[in-house]
């Protein structure tokens, strides 16, 4: 059964980066779409970027040109970059192996427990 664990969240001033790291154990990455998602509080979890196993990226426009997203097969992880945050961000994130269809489909039904990420004014 394939586990995802996500970390590096935490508090950042407006204007601020932080680094998220999703670990996948119980199956590999190679081969496979992976997408980062997000749930704010109160609202629905959303889609906000992915990467083919190419390493071909997308994202959805409110995070264009400031998220970035990259894996590393060698070590089963998938990071999301995130720069010149806004306190819009704030939220829990979350990755999945995903179907990379419009939208992405996410694939486990086992979410990790995400990474916390708090953006201040």
């Amino acid at each position: 059964q394939v586990q995802l664990v996500e970390s590096g969240g935490g508090l950042v001033q407006a204007g601020g980066s932080l680094r998220l790291s999703c670990v996948v154990s119980g199956g590999t990455i190679s081969g496979a779409a992976m997408g980062w998602f997000r749930q704010a509080p109160g609202k629905e979890r959303e889609f906000v970027g992915g990467i083919s196993w190419s390493g071909t990226t997308r994202y959805v426009d409110s995070v264009k040109g400031r998220f970035t997203i990259s894996r590393d097969n060698a070590k089963n992880t998938v990071y999301l970059q995130t720069n010149s945050m806004k306190p819009e961000d704030t939220a829990v994130y979350f990755c999945n192996t995903i179907i990379p269809s419009v939208p992405p489909i996410p694939i486990s039904d086992r979410w990790g427990q995400g990474a916390q990420v708090i953006v201040s004014v």
